[in-house]
Protein backbone atom coordinates (compact mmCIF):
# COMPACT_ATOMS: atom_id res chain seq x y z
CA UNK A 1 0.00 0.00 0.00
CA UNK A 2 1.23 3.54 -0.52
CA UNK A 3 0.50 6.44 1.67
CA UNK A 4 0.91 9.76 1.18
CA UNK A 5 1.13 12.29 3.68
CA UNK A 6 3.59 15.16 3.70
CA UNK A 7 6.90 14.27 4.90
CA UNK A 8 5.70 11.38 5.17
CA UNK A 9 5.60 8.49 2.52
CA UNK A 10 4.96 4.75 3.40
CA UNK A 11 5.17 1.72 1.49
CA UNK A 12 3.00 -0.99 3.50
CA UNK A 13 2.49 -4.42 2.10
CA UNK A 14 -0.60 -6.25 3.03
CA UNK A 15 -1.92 -10.18 2.88
CA UNK A 16 -5.13 -11.50 3.05
CA UNK A 17 -5.63 -12.92 6.13
CA UNK A 18 -5.11 -16.12 6.53
CA UNK A 19 -4.23 -16.68 2.97
CA UNK A 20 -0.93 -15.27 2.28
CA UNK A 21 -2.21 -13.78 -0.69
CA UNK A 22 -1.14 -10.27 -1.17
CA UNK A 23 -3.85 -7.07 -1.48
CA UNK A 24 -3.76 -3.86 -2.44
CA UNK A 25 -5.48 -1.50 -0.02
CA UNK A 26 -6.59 1.38 -1.97
CA UNK A 27 -6.35 4.66 0.33
CA UNK A 28 -6.07 8.00 -1.20
CA UNK A 29 -4.65 10.30 1.37
CA UNK A 30 -5.04 13.22 -0.34
CA UNK A 31 -9.36 12.42 -0.31
CA UNK A 32 -9.34 10.95 3.08
CA UNK A 33 -7.51 14.08 4.53
CA UNK A 34 -9.20 16.51 2.55
CA UNK A 35 -10.76 18.36 5.17
CA UNK A 36 -7.80 18.68 6.81
CA UNK A 37 -7.03 21.30 4.37
CA UNK A 38 -6.02 23.63 7.09
CA UNK A 39 -2.83 21.46 7.82
CA UNK A 40 -1.60 22.63 4.32
CA UNK A 41 -2.71 26.23 4.72
CA UNK A 42 -0.74 26.65 8.09
CA UNK A 43 2.63 24.87 6.39
CA UNK A 44 1.88 27.24 3.48
CA UNK A 45 2.00 29.96 5.88
CA UNK A 46 5.28 28.51 7.69
CA UNK A 47 6.48 29.31 3.88
CA UNK A 48 5.46 32.57 3.71
CA UNK A 49 7.09 33.67 6.89
CA UNK A 50 9.94 31.62 6.17
CA UNK A 51 10.25 33.54 2.64
CA UNK A 52 9.92 37.67 3.95
CA UNK A 53 12.45 36.51 7.30
CA UNK A 54 15.01 35.25 4.57
CA UNK A 55 14.76 37.84 2.47
CA UNK A 56 14.80 40.88 4.51
CA UNK A 57 18.27 39.27 6.50
CA UNK A 58 19.75 38.02 3.38
CA UNK A 59 19.49 41.66 1.24
CA UNK A 60 19.09 44.38 3.71
CA UNK A 61 21.88 46.69 4.03
CA UNK A 62 23.25 46.54 7.26
CA UNK A 63 22.07 49.82 8.72
CA UNK A 64 18.43 48.53 8.17
CA UNK A 65 18.65 45.66 10.71
CA UNK A 66 18.11 48.38 13.13
CA UNK A 67 14.85 49.33 11.09
CA UNK A 68 10.85 48.36 12.30
CA UNK A 69 10.33 46.79 9.62
CA UNK A 70 13.69 44.26 9.75
CA UNK A 71 12.62 43.34 13.75
CA UNK A 72 8.93 42.78 12.72
CA UNK A 73 10.47 40.95 9.99
CA UNK A 74 12.73 38.27 12.31
CA UNK A 75 9.97 38.33 14.89
CA UNK A 76 7.70 36.56 12.09
CA UNK A 77 10.24 34.92 11.80
CA UNK A 78 10.44 33.07 14.61
CA UNK A 79 7.21 31.11 13.64
CA UNK A 80 8.24 29.00 10.80
CA UNK A 81 10.53 26.25 12.53
CA UNK A 82 8.50 25.13 15.22
CA UNK A 83 5.00 25.54 12.55
CA UNK A 84 7.08 23.07 10.55
CA UNK A 85 7.95 20.81 13.13
CA UNK A 86 4.61 20.66 15.15
CA UNK A 87 3.18 20.15 11.84
CA UNK A 88 5.35 17.03 11.54
CA UNK A 89 3.75 15.43 14.38
CA UNK A 90 0.54 16.12 13.53
CA UNK A 91 0.64 14.64 10.19
CA UNK A 92 2.53 11.56 11.84
CA UNK A 93 -0.33 10.68 13.93
CA UNK A 94 -2.41 10.84 11.18
CA UNK A 95 -0.50 8.63 9.24
CA UNK A 96 -0.41 6.45 11.75
CA UNK A 97 -3.88 5.87 13.01
CA UNK A 98 -5.11 5.80 9.32
CA UNK A 99 -2.40 2.86 9.08
CA UNK A 100 -3.71 1.74 12.45
CA UNK A 101 -7.08 1.83 11.03
CA UNK A 102 -6.15 -0.67 8.32
CA UNK A 103 -5.12 -3.46 10.56
CA UNK A 104 -1.45 -3.02 9.98
CA UNK A 105 1.15 -4.30 12.34
CA UNK A 106 2.58 -1.89 14.43
CA UNK A 107 6.42 -3.64 13.90
CA UNK A 108 5.74 -2.60 10.58
CA UNK A 109 4.07 0.96 10.90
CA UNK A 110 7.61 1.47 12.90
CA UNK A 111 9.92 0.07 10.68
CA UNK A 112 8.67 2.47 7.94
CA UNK A 113 7.46 5.48 9.70
CA UNK A 114 11.70 5.39 11.48
CA UNK A 115 12.63 4.68 7.69
CA UNK A 116 11.56 7.90 6.12
CA UNK A 117 12.83 9.48 9.36
CA UNK A 118 15.82 8.49 8.25
CA UNK A 119 15.35 9.26 4.76
CA UNK A 120 14.73 13.37 6.16
CA UNK A 121 17.44 13.22 8.10
CA UNK A 122 19.64 12.07 5.35
CA UNK A 123 18.13 14.97 3.00
CA UNK A 124 19.34 17.43 5.89
CA UNK A 125 22.69 15.85 5.67
CA UNK A 126 22.89 16.49 1.92
CA UNK A 127 21.51 19.88 1.95
CA UNK A 128 24.50 21.01 4.28
CA UNK A 129 26.64 19.04 1.61
CA UNK A 130 25.21 20.98 -1.60
CA UNK A 131 25.40 24.55 0.79
CA UNK A 132 29.36 23.55 1.51
CA UNK A 133 29.88 22.38 -2.39
CA UNK A 134 28.29 25.35 -3.72
CA UNK A 135 30.06 27.73 -1.44
CA UNK A 136 33.35 26.10 -0.93
CA UNK A 137 35.59 29.08 -1.30
CA UNK A 138 33.61 30.80 2.32
CA UNK A 139 31.82 28.20 3.90
CA UNK A 140 33.76 26.13 6.52
CA UNK A 141 33.75 22.67 6.81
CA UNK A 142 32.34 22.59 10.38
CA UNK A 143 28.85 23.95 8.59
CA UNK A 144 28.90 20.32 7.43
CA UNK A 145 27.62 19.46 11.02
CA UNK A 146 25.76 22.38 11.61
CA UNK A 147 22.04 21.27 13.02
CA UNK A 148 19.26 22.59 10.90
CA UNK A 149 15.49 22.15 10.47
CA UNK A 150 15.45 18.94 8.61
CA UNK A 151 17.64 17.16 10.49
CA UNK A 152 15.51 17.51 13.82
CA UNK A 153 12.76 16.91 11.63
CA UNK A 154 14.04 13.66 10.26
CA UNK A 155 15.11 13.18 13.86
CA UNK A 156 12.14 13.88 15.60
CA UNK A 157 10.25 11.10 13.24
CA UNK A 158 12.26 8.49 14.32
CA UNK A 159 12.01 9.17 17.76
CA UNK A 160 8.02 9.27 17.22
CA UNK A 161 8.10 6.05 15.40
CA UNK A 162 9.81 4.75 18.41
CA UNK A 163 7.30 6.66 20.76
CA UNK A 164 4.03 4.98 18.70
CA UNK A 165 5.69 1.38 18.58
CA UNK A 166 6.21 1.16 22.55
CA UNK A 167 2.48 2.59 23.23
CA UNK A 168 0.87 0.52 20.65
CA UNK A 169 -1.87 -1.56 22.18
CA UNK A 170 -4.42 -4.08 20.97
CA UNK A 171 -7.02 -2.05 20.30
CA UNK A 172 -6.26 1.49 18.55
CA UNK A 173 -8.81 3.79 20.78
CA UNK A 174 -5.85 1.78 23.44
CA UNK A 175 -2.94 2.81 21.71
CA UNK A 176 -4.44 6.63 20.56
CA UNK A 177 -4.83 7.13 24.77
CA UNK A 178 -1.59 6.24 25.48
CA UNK A 179 -0.10 7.91 22.10
CA UNK A 180 -1.24 11.27 23.86
CA UNK A 181 -0.33 10.81 27.35
CA UNK A 182 2.98 10.07 25.84
CA UNK A 183 3.85 12.27 23.51
CA UNK A 184 2.32 15.25 26.20
CA UNK A 185 4.89 13.77 28.99
CA UNK A 186 8.01 13.31 26.08
CA UNK A 187 7.25 17.45 25.10
CA UNK A 188 7.31 18.61 28.86
CA UNK A 189 10.41 16.29 29.58
CA UNK A 190 12.27 17.22 26.68
CA UNK A 191 11.33 21.05 27.69
CA UNK A 192 12.22 20.78 31.05
CA UNK A 193 15.29 19.30 30.64
CA UNK A 194 16.76 21.64 28.02
CA UNK A 195 17.88 24.56 30.46
CA UNK A 196 20.23 22.22 32.39
CA UNK A 197 21.40 20.65 29.38
CA UNK A 198 21.99 24.42 27.92
CA UNK A 199 24.05 25.39 31.05
CA UNK A 200 25.81 23.21 33.74
CA UNK A 201 24.67 19.97 32.49
CA UNK A 202 25.94 20.48 29.19
CA UNK A 203 27.53 16.99 27.88
CA UNK A 204 31.18 18.15 26.97
CA UNK A 205 32.15 14.94 26.87
CA UNK A 206 30.92 14.94 23.47
CA UNK A 207 32.45 15.34 20.24
CA UNK A 208 30.62 19.02 19.43
CA UNK A 209 29.46 17.30 16.21
CA UNK A 210 27.64 14.83 18.70
CA UNK A 211 27.06 17.38 21.32
CA UNK A 212 25.48 20.30 19.02
CA UNK A 213 22.73 17.93 18.44
CA UNK A 214 21.83 18.17 22.43
CA UNK A 215 22.08 21.25 23.05
CA UNK A 216 23.35 23.26 19.54
CA UNK A 217 26.86 23.97 20.78
CA UNK A 218 28.22 23.72 17.34
CA UNK A 219 31.93 24.93 17.11
CA UNK A 220 31.12 28.09 19.80
CA UNK A 221 31.40 26.10 23.05
CA UNK A 222 28.40 27.66 23.98
CA UNK A 223 24.48 26.68 22.93
CA UNK A 224 23.42 28.71 19.65
CA UNK A 225 19.78 29.51 19.40
CA UNK A 226 20.15 30.16 15.86
CA UNK A 227 20.09 26.00 15.60
CA UNK A 228 17.86 24.02 15.95
CA UNK A 229 19.10 20.78 18.47
CA UNK A 230 16.71 17.79 19.83
CA UNK A 231 16.35 20.21 22.85
CA UNK A 232 14.23 22.04 22.94
CA UNK A 233 12.80 22.00 19.15
CA UNK A 234 12.01 18.12 19.39
CA UNK A 235 8.98 19.07 22.00
CA UNK A 236 7.05 20.70 19.33
CA UNK A 237 7.36 17.64 17.31
CA UNK A 238 5.88 15.60 20.03
CA UNK A 239 3.28 18.49 20.79
CA UNK A 240 1.99 17.91 17.65
CA UNK A 241 1.87 14.22 17.79
CA UNK A 242 -0.54 14.71 20.89
CA UNK A 243 -2.67 16.99 18.96
CA UNK A 244 -2.76 15.10 16.20
CA UNK A 245 -4.02 11.85 18.18
CA UNK A 246 -6.68 14.08 19.51
CA UNK A 247 -8.14 14.75 16.16
CA UNK A 248 -9.10 11.25 16.36
CA UNK A 249 -10.80 11.42 20.16
CA UNK A 250 -14.74 10.77 20.04
CA UNK A 251 -15.03 14.14 21.02
CA UNK A 252 -13.11 15.75 18.23
CA UNK A 253 -15.29 13.53 15.56
CA UNK A 254 -18.43 14.13 16.81
CA UNK A 255 -17.87 18.04 17.64
CA UNK A 256 -15.36 19.28 15.52
CA UNK A 257 -15.48 23.07 15.50
CA UNK A 258 -15.91 23.05 19.53
CA UNK A 259 -12.74 20.79 19.19
CA UNK A 260 -10.49 23.21 17.68
CA UNK A 261 -12.45 26.22 19.56
CA UNK A 262 -11.45 24.65 22.84
CA UNK A 263 -7.53 24.27 21.22
CA UNK A 264 -7.73 28.42 20.88
CA UNK A 265 -8.91 28.36 24.15
CA UNK A 266 -5.92 26.32 25.37
CA UNK A 267 -3.48 28.13 23.47
CA UNK A 268 -4.58 31.32 25.37
CA UNK A 269 -4.41 30.25 28.67
CA UNK A 270 -0.76 27.72 27.76
CA UNK A 271 0.21 31.55 26.71
CA UNK A 272 -0.89 32.94 30.47
CA UNK A 273 0.70 30.17 32.22
CA UNK A 274 4.00 30.87 30.66
CA UNK A 275 3.36 34.51 31.86
CA UNK A 276 2.22 33.55 35.02
CA UNK A 277 5.03 31.21 35.77
CA UNK A 278 7.71 33.55 34.67
CA UNK A 279 6.93 36.13 37.32
CA UNK A 280 7.32 33.59 39.90
CA UNK A 281 10.18 34.51 42.19
CA UNK A 282 10.65 30.98 42.53
CA UNK A 283 13.21 29.40 39.71
CA UNK A 284 13.91 25.37 38.99
CA UNK A 285 17.19 26.44 37.10
CA UNK A 286 20.42 27.91 38.08
CA UNK A 287 20.46 30.11 35.00
CA UNK A 288 17.39 31.36 33.47
CA UNK A 289 17.07 32.34 29.82
CA UNK A 290 13.18 32.83 29.21
CA UNK A 291 14.08 33.35 25.41
CA UNK A 292 15.63 30.89 24.10
CA UNK A 293 16.33 27.19 26.33
CA UNK A 294 12.93 27.99 28.96
CA UNK A 295 10.57 25.47 29.43
CA UNK A 296 8.12 28.82 29.66
CA UNK A 297 9.15 30.19 26.94
CA UNK A 298 7.81 26.51 25.01
CA UNK A 299 4.68 26.31 26.79
CA UNK A 300 3.92 30.18 25.17
CA UNK A 301 5.20 28.68 21.63
CA UNK A 302 2.81 26.08 21.78
CA UNK A 303 0.26 28.11 22.99
CA UNK A 304 0.63 30.32 19.84
CA UNK A 305 0.78 27.15 17.40
CA UNK A 306 -2.38 25.92 19.25
CA UNK A 307 -3.97 29.80 18.33
CA UNK A 308 -2.92 29.77 15.06
CA UNK A 309 -4.19 26.02 14.38
CA UNK A 310 -7.42 26.90 15.80
CA UNK A 311 -7.82 30.43 13.23
CA UNK A 312 -6.54 28.55 10.68
CA UNK A 313 -8.88 26.10 10.66
CA UNK A 314 -12.09 28.24 10.97
CA UNK A 315 -10.74 30.25 7.99
CA UNK A 316 -10.57 26.75 6.15
CA UNK A 317 -13.70 25.79 6.81
CA UNK A 318 -15.78 28.93 7.21
CA UNK A 319 -13.74 31.53 5.58
CA UNK A 320 -12.22 31.91 1.73
CA UNK A 321 -9.32 29.80 2.06
CA UNK A 322 -11.02 26.45 0.21
CA UNK A 323 -13.75 28.48 -2.24
CA UNK A 324 -10.45 29.24 -4.71
CA UNK A 325 -7.12 28.65 -5.49
CA UNK A 326 -4.95 29.03 -2.23
CA UNK A 327 -1.69 29.87 -2.55
CA UNK A 328 -0.84 29.24 0.79
CA UNK A 329 -2.25 25.57 0.96
CA UNK A 330 -0.51 25.12 -2.61
CA UNK A 331 2.84 26.27 -0.83
CA UNK A 332 2.09 24.16 1.84
CA UNK A 333 1.86 20.69 -0.29
CA UNK A 334 5.31 21.29 -1.28
CA UNK A 335 6.69 23.22 1.37
CA UNK A 336 10.17 21.13 1.36
CA UNK A 337 10.73 21.61 -2.16
CA UNK A 338 10.12 25.15 -1.97
CA UNK A 339 12.30 25.51 1.07
CA UNK A 340 14.84 23.51 -0.22
CA UNK A 341 14.90 25.49 -3.68
CA UNK A 342 14.63 29.24 -2.35
CA UNK A 343 17.55 29.19 0.33
CA UNK A 344 19.81 28.90 -2.92
CA UNK A 345 18.81 31.94 -4.16
CA UNK A 346 18.49 33.73 -1.15
CA UNK A 347 20.98 32.65 0.56
CA UNK A 348 23.22 31.06 -1.75
CA UNK A 349 25.52 30.88 -4.37
CA UNK A 350 22.52 31.78 -6.52
CA UNK A 351 21.20 34.21 -4.57
CA UNK A 352 19.16 37.03 -6.89
CA UNK A 353 20.07 40.05 -5.32
CA UNK A 354 23.38 41.26 -3.45
CA UNK A 355 23.52 40.22 -0.12
CA UNK A 356 23.62 42.90 2.60
CA UNK A 357 23.84 45.79 -0.16
CA UNK A 358 19.49 46.30 -0.71
CA UNK A 359 17.76 49.16 0.47
CA UNK A 360 13.91 47.96 1.47
CA UNK A 361 12.40 48.69 -1.66
CA UNK A 362 14.33 46.93 -3.68
CA UNK A 363 14.50 43.64 -0.88
CA UNK A 364 10.76 43.81 -0.80
CA UNK A 365 10.72 43.49 -4.84
CA UNK A 366 13.24 40.37 -4.27
CA UNK A 367 10.95 38.97 -1.78
CA UNK A 368 7.83 39.22 -4.49
CA UNK A 369 9.87 37.19 -6.79
CA UNK A 370 11.15 34.95 -4.54
CA UNK A 371 7.10 34.06 -3.91
CA UNK A 372 6.37 34.09 -7.07
CA UNK A 373 8.80 31.52 -8.43
CA UNK A 374 7.91 28.84 -5.50
CA UNK A 375 4.44 29.70 -6.17
CA UNK A 376 4.96 28.80 -9.97
CA UNK A 377 7.57 26.08 -9.04
CA UNK A 378 4.99 24.36 -6.60
CA UNK A 379 2.18 24.57 -9.12
CA UNK A 380 4.66 22.67 -11.66
CA UNK A 381 5.47 20.21 -9.07
CA UNK A 382 2.04 19.12 -7.99
CA UNK A 383 0.85 19.21 -11.73
CA UNK A 384 3.58 16.91 -12.62
CA UNK A 385 2.63 14.95 -9.77
CA UNK A 386 -0.79 14.42 -10.67
CA UNK A 387 -0.32 13.69 -14.61
CA UNK A 388 1.89 10.77 -13.03
CA UNK A 389 -1.20 9.87 -10.79
CA UNK A 390 -3.46 9.43 -13.90
CA UNK A 391 -1.28 7.98 -16.08
CA UNK A 392 -0.64 5.25 -13.77
CA UNK A 393 -4.29 4.88 -13.40
CA UNK A 394 -5.24 4.83 -16.67
CA UNK A 395 -7.37 1.40 -18.17
CA UNK A 396 -4.83 -0.53 -20.40
CA UNK A 397 -6.81 -1.93 -23.37
CA UNK A 398 -6.60 -5.26 -23.32
CA UNK A 399 -4.68 -7.26 -26.60
CA UNK A 400 -7.34 -9.74 -27.91
CA UNK A 401 -5.91 -13.31 -28.80
CA UNK A 402 -4.32 -14.45 -31.59
CA UNK A 403 -5.46 -17.32 -33.42
CA UNK A 404 -3.54 -20.52 -33.22
CA UNK A 405 -1.63 -21.25 -36.65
Amino acid sequence: MLLRCPYLYLHIPSELPGTGLRRTIKLSVSAALKRLAYIDWMRGLACLLMFQTHCYDSWLRPELHETQLYKLSQLGGTLPAPLFIFLAGVSFALVTEKLRQKGIARNQIAIQTIRRGSEIFALGILFRLQEYVLGYRWVPWTDLFRVDILNTLGLSMMLMGVLCWLTAASTVPASRSRGILSSFAAAVIIALVTPPLWTNWSPKFLPWPLQTYINGVHTYHEPQHWLFPIFPWCAFAFAGLAIGFLVFSEFAQKRESQFFISLGVAGVAAILLSMLFDTLPIHLYAVYDYWHSSPNFVLARCGVLLIILSVVYSWCKWGWAQKRFSPAIQLGQTSLLVYWVHMEFVYGRFSILPKRGCSIPKATLGLAVIFLAMLALSIVRTRYKSAKVKASRAPVTPVAPQPAT
